[in-house]
């Protein structure tokens, strides 16, 4: 596993941290891996309840490290550049894409942890969790423009869930920069908080104590939601609670609330 990405596991909940805090945990091919291994590797943990997204030091993450894929492009390694935007085929996402696209991929819920900045890369891994909190004087920017690019770590697919159109159109068309407040105020971020690591790690110990069946056969149905039929959505809709109905965890879940104590879960099949 590389360094740029740790990890850590209590009772359920990982705390998953980009560690390269002296570059403002800028995305460079070892980032890349880090976070993709990192998402393929908790996704086989059956005890896993929640996962919460952070990064070291005094940002969130500063968005690709140019200067650490120029260094690679004039060396004899420069094939490596381009092996993040190869497929993957495992995934509908390529390998840079799957950096930010494998927390929507993991079956748990993540939430991410936003202070600092978030720019570029960095924006798109905040979007691929399933819940934001950030500060408010936190900055993100779809900031792809500024180098003549576009958002191609999975950011035009996940935005577009959260966000209506025309407010991701006028980000990526200027690389606006906005506060955690605005955030919060456009749909990119869900709550403000002055610490958002400790409210993420309180949600997510609130989420590990629910039943882990339910909860990933909640994520599960909510991600498809907006991507398939009327007719496909709802039929999933009942083969996941048909699947829920009576099994352990769902006959614990109330039980506990009628006896009024602390529900014992099994972890997942």
């Amino acid at each position: 596993m590389s360094e740029r990405v740790t990890v850590s596991i209590t009772d359920g909940v990982a705390d998953v941290r980009m560690n390269r805090p002296e570059k403002m945990n800028a995305i460079d091919p070892a980032m890349f891996e880090g976070l993709s291994q990192m998402g393929l590797e908790l996704a086989k943990d059956r005890s896993l309840r929640a996962v919460v997204l952070s990064g070291e030091g005094r940002a969130f993450c500063a968005g690709l490290d140019f200067m650490s894929f120029q260094a690679m492009a004039d060396s004899s390694r420069g094939s490596s550049t381009r092996n993040v935007i190869e497929q993957d085929t495992s995934s509908p996402a390529n390998l840079a894409q799957r950096a930010a696209y494998i927390w929507t991929e993991l079956p748990v819920p993540v939430i991410a942890a936003v202070h600092g900045v978030a720019f570029g890369g960095g924006l798109q891994i905040a979007m691929g969790a399933d819940i934001r909190f950030i500060t408010p004087d936190a900055r993100m920017s779809i900031m792809e423009i500024k180098w003549g690019l576009v958002p191609d770590m999975s950011g035009t697919q996940t935005l577009r869930r959260l966000v209506p159109l025309d407010v991701i159109k006028e980000l990526t068309f200027t690389g606006r920069v906005i506060s955690g407040t605005e955030a919060v105020e456009l749909g990119l971020a869900t709550h403000v908080s002055d610490t958002p690591f400790e409210s993420a790690m309180e949600l997510a110990r609130e989420i590990a104590a629910r039943s882990p069946d339910a909860v990933r056969a909640g994520k599960k149905l909510l991600n498809a939601s907006a991507l398939v039929s009327l007719e496909e959505g709802l039929r999933m809709e009942a083969e996941l609670q048909k699947s829920l109905i009576g099994q352990p965890n769902q006959v614990e879940a109330v039980q506990a609330n009628i006896q009024k104590r602390d529900p014992n879960f099994k972890d997942p099949e």
